[in-house]
C-alpha cells in the first residue's frame, strides 16, 4: 500500500507544474491557471476566472457537448442559439429532408422560432463543475489486486461518488479515468433534451468540397449549422414540448467581425473525443495494421456501393447522405493517419522512447520493482490478442457496421425481456414501433442487401473458419454457400427488412415467431461470435490495462525527472478541454500555405460536372457584385476559412475559436492532411486546425439566406 501511495503522490505532483511544449496540449479548464502565464505571453487578455468558474458565469457556460460528446457547440445569443458544424448537424438536416423538402440541397432557415424543427434524442450538455477524486477512487486498491477486481472496486466507488454529486439535483455525473487509470476526475453536467434545428446552409456551402476536400488545406467550406436549446418555463431541462421556452444561458459569446491576422491569439474550448498519444510501438503497429488497414479495406467497398446507389436514385441519395458522410469521414482519416505515421516513422520513435524508458527504470531498483514489467506486459498482451483483434475489427467494420440489419436487430432484442409481462411488452412494442418508423424512413432493402452480401463475402475470405459466425455454416449447408441465395430469403421474409412486416409483427409479437426469423437468427449468430471473441480476449485485455497504467506512470515520472517544471495533459476522452495558440500558416513538402482563404478561391474550385464543387446561383450573384456587406475584410474580400495551431481532434468539431478577449472569431471543423498522425503523435510544425471564419458564417446567414431574425439576436463586435 505504501508503494501505491508513493506512486499516487508522484502522479499528483506532476499536475502541479507547467510544461511549455509549443501549442500541443488539451488542458483541463479547472487547472488552466498553471498555463496562464504562457497564455498571456501569446496574447490572452482575460483572467482564469473568465474561462472557468464554479460560482460566476464564464466561458465554460457557453460551450456544450452535443449528444454527450459527438461534437461541440457554442451559445451565441441570450436566447439559447447554438452554433456548430454543418457536419455535426448533418444527421438532423438529413432526417428532416425528403424529395419534396430537400434541406440538404437547398438549406434550411427558420425565420421564426415556430419554424424551428425538433430532434428527438438530441442533447446538449453543460459542464457544471469538475473535481479531482483520485485519492478517494484509489483508496481501496492495492498492487496485489487482480486487474479485474481493481476495476470492479473502482467502478463501485465511482458510482457512489457520482450518486452523491447529483443527489437532490437534476444533474448527471460521471467519474472518468485519465493517464491509464492513474488519475480520476468527477464531471457534473446539466443535460438539455429539447434541441431544435434553426438553420443550415445548403451542402454546396456547408459541405463544399465533400470527400475530396475533407481534411485538406486550402479549404473554403462553410461548415456550420445552428440549433436552439429549449427548456421548461422554470429553466430546467425537459423533453420536447410546445410549452418549452428558449434557454437563457449564463454566458454566450459575442461574435467579432474585425477579422484575424497572422499570429493573433486563438483559443479553442470543446470536447475532444479520443487521442492515443501514450501508445507503445506495438500498439501503434496494431492500430495501423488492424484498425486502419481493415477499416480502409471494408469502407472502400461500402462507399463504392453507397455512391453507386445514391447517384442512381434521388430518394436514396437523401436517405443515405448522412450514412455515407459518416462512413467516409474516418475512411479518409485512416488513410491519412497511416500515411502520416509511416512518413514520420512513429513506430521507430516509440521504440527509441521505450529504450530510453527501460534504461531509466533500470537505474533505480525501486523503479524496477514498480515499473519493470510494464513494457513486457504490453508486448505480450498485444501479441497474444493479435489474431483476436484482427477478427474483431472485421466483425465491427464488416458485420456490425457493414449493413444496417445487425444494428437494427440489436435494438429489437429488448423484446426478449418483455415477453411474459403484458404491460412491459406493450410499452416495448410502442417504443420499437416509433423507432421503426424512423429507421425505415431512411432504409432501402436493396441497398442493404448489396452491402450485406459484399460484407459477408469479404469476411469469409479474410477470417479463419473457426471465427466465423454460425450463420456462415448455415449458408454453406442450406444455401450451397451462395450468399445471394441466402440474402434472397433474408430480405424477402425477415420482419427486420420490411416496414409492413415489421409493424405487423409488433401488432402481435411472440417469442417463437421472433426466434424463427432469419434476420434475428443472423444477428444472434453475429453477436455470439463477438461474445466468444471477448471471452478469448478478456485475460489479455486486463493485462494490457495493467501494463498501460504502469507504463504511463513510469513515462510521466521520467519526464518529470528530466524537467521539474512539467505539467502533462491526459489523452482526450470527451471531457471539456482548452487549447491555445496562434493564427498562422505552415510549410509542408516544400510548399508554403497561407493562413486564410477567401470566396475568390471558393469560386476557382467550381466544377459544374462535379457535385462536390457545385456553386449556387445565389452565391455567384453575391460574389460577382462583391456584395459582402460588413463581413468583407479591409481589402473587400470575404474570408472563408483560416488556420490556427491549436491542438484538437474529433469531438472538437463545432468548437468555438476565440480571440484574446473571449470573442468568437470562427468555428473549428477539421485538421490538415499532413498531420493526420496527430491523434497518436502531435507534430508541432505540421499540426493545424481548420476554422470557418465567423464573417463567412454571418455572411451566409445574413446576405445569402436573409435570416436577419437570427442576426438581430446576436451580439456582433464591429
Amino acid at each position: 500500500m505504501k508503494r501505491i501511495t508513493a506512486l499516487l503522490f508522484t502522479i499528483v505532483f506532476l499536475f502541479s507544474v507547467l510544461i511549455t511544449k509549443a501549442d500541443e496540449g488539451m488542458w483541463f479548464l479547472a487547472f488552466i491557471d498553471k498555463n496562464y502565464s504562457e497564455m498571456k505571453s501569446k496574447g490572452f487578455q482575460l483572467t482564469v476566472e473568465d474561462i472557468y468558474s464554479i460560482n460566476n458565469s464564464c466561458m465554460k457556460d457557453a460551450v456544450v457537448a452535443l449528444d454527450h460528446g459527438s461534437c461541440t457547440a457554442e451559445l451565441i445569443s441570450q436566447q439559447g442559439l447554438l452554433l456548430t458544424n454543418h457536419h455535426c448537424g448533418y444527421g438532423e438536416i438529413q432526417a428532416h429532408s425528403s424529395v419534396d423538402a430537400d434541406y440538404l440541397t437547398d438549406g434550411f432557415w427558420a425565420m421564426t422560432m415556430e419554424d424551428e424543427l425538433p430532434n428527438p434524442g438530441k442533447t446538449a450538455s453543460f459542464l457544471i463543475r469538475m473535481e479531482d477524486v483520485t485519492e478517494r477512487v484509489l483508496v481501496e486498491v492495492n498492487e496485489k489486486m487482480k486487474e479485474k477486481m481493481r476495476e470492479s472496486v473502482i467502478a463501485n466507488i465511482s458510482k457512489t461518488i457520482e450518486g452523491e454529486a447529483i443527489d437532490g439535483t437534476h444533474y448527471e455525473a460521471k467519474v472518468s479515468s485519465f493517464f491509464g487509470g492513474n488519475k480520476y476526475y468527477l464531471f457534473v453536467y446539466e443535460v438539455f433534451k429539447d434541441i431544435r434545428l434553426v438553420g443550415a446552409p445548403p451542402e454546396s456551402i456547408g459541405k463544399y468540397g465533400h470527400d475530396t476536400d475533407n481534411w485538406m488545406w486550402p479549404r473554403h467550406t462553410g461548415d456550420f449549422s445552428m440549433f436552439r436549446v429549449y427548456c421548461a418555463p422554470d429553466g430546467s431541462p425537459a423533453e420536447y414540448s410546445t410549452d418549452n421556452v428558449p434557454y437563457e444561458p449564463k454566458h454566450f459569446f459575442p461574435l467579432n467581425i474585425q477579422g484575424v491576422k497572422e499570429n493573433d491569439f486563438a483559443m479553442i474550448m470543446g470536447y475532444p473525443g479520443s487521442t492515443n498519444r501514450y501508445l507503445t510501438s506495438w500498439e501503434v503497429k496494431q492500430t495501423m495494421e488492424h484498425e486502419n488497414d481493415i477499416r480502409i479495406e471494408v469502407r472502400t467497398k461500402k462507399l463504392d456501393i453507397l455512391r453507386q446507389n445514391m447517384k442512381a436514385d434521388e430518394k436514396i441519395r437523401i436517405q443515405y447522405a448522412a450514412k455515407h458522410a459518416q462512413c467516409a469521414n474516418y475512411w479518409k482519416y485512416s488513410i491519412g493517419q497511416n500515411k502520416g505515421l509511416k512518413k514520420l516513422k512513429v513506430v521507430k520513435r516509440k521504440k527509441l522512447l521505450q529504450k530510453k524508458l527501460t534504461k531509466w527504470i533500470k537505474k533505480d531498483s525501486k523503479r524496477v520493482e514498480k515499473y519493470g514489467e510494464a513494457l513486457g506486459i504490453i508486448q505480450k498482451a498485444i501479441k497474444d490478442n493479435y489474431e483476436y483483434d484482427l477478427v474483431n475489427t472485421y466483425w465491427f467494420e464488416a458485420l456490425y457496421l457493414g449493413s444496417e440489419l445487425e444494428g437494427f436487430a440489436l435494438g429489437n432484442f429488448e423484446l426478449l425481456h418483455a415477453f411474459g409481462d403484458e404491460e412491459q411488452l406493450k410499452q416495448t412494442c410502442d417504443n420499437l414501433r416509433a423507432s421503426g418508423e424512423v429507421f425505415f424512413k431512411d432504409y432501402n432493402a436493396d441497398v442493404d442487401r448489396e452491402l450485406l452480401v459484399t460484407m459477408f463475402e469479404l469476411v469469409k475470405s479474410k477470417v479463419k473458419k473457426e471465427y466465423l459466425p454460425s450463420i456462415f455454416e448455415t449458408i454453406e449447408s442450406d444455401y450451397d454457400g451462395d450468399f445471394n441465395k441466402y440474402a434472397d430469403e433474408l430480405y424477402s421474409k425477415s420482419f427486420l427488412t420490411d416496414e409492413k412486416r415489421y409493424m405487423s409483427f409488433l401488432d402481435n409479437p411472440t417469442q417463437g415467431e421472433m426466434m424463427k426469423d432469419i434476420g434475428i437468427l443472423t444477428a444472434s449468430s453475429i453477436i455470439e461470435m463477438y461474445r466468444s471473441l471477448e471471452t478469448k480476449k478478456e485475460a489479455n485485455q486486463y493485462s494490457l490495462t495493467k501494463g498501460r497504467r504502469l507504463f504511463i506512470a513510469a513515462y510521466l515520472e521520467m519526464l518529470q525527472d528530466e524537467d521539474a517544471n512539467a505539467l502533462f495533459y491526459p489523452d482526450a476522452n470527451s471531457t471539456m478541454r482548452v487549447t491555445y495558440g496562434n493564427v498562422g500558416g505552415y510549410t509542408a513538402s516544400g510548399k508554403t500555405y497561407k493562413f486564410d482563404t477567401n470566396l475568390d478561391g471558393y469560386m476557382k474550385k467550381e466544377d459544374p460536372e462535379n457535385h462536390e464543387f457545385f456553386v449556387s446561383k445565389r452565391l455567384k450573384e453575391l460574389h460577382s457584385k462583391k456584395d459582402y456587406g460588413r463581413y468583407a475584410d479591409k481589402d473587400g474580400n470575404l474570408i472563408t476559412c483560416f488556420l490556427t495551431n491549436n491542438d484538437i481532434t474529433g469531438g472538437n468539431s463545432g468548437s468555438p475559436v476565440l480571440n484574446a478577449n473571449g470573442e468568437l472569431i470562427g468555428v473549428a471543423f477539421d485538421g490538415n492532411w499532413e498531420a493526420m498522425s496527430g491523434d497518436i503523435a502531435f507534430e508541432t510544425e505540421l499540426q493545424k486546425t481548420i476554422c470557418c471564419d465567423i464573417r463567412f458564417v454571418l455572411f451566409v446567414v445574413d446576405k445569402y439566406a436573409g435570416a436577419s431574425n437570427l442576426i438581430k439576436e446576436m451580439k456582433i463586435v464591429e
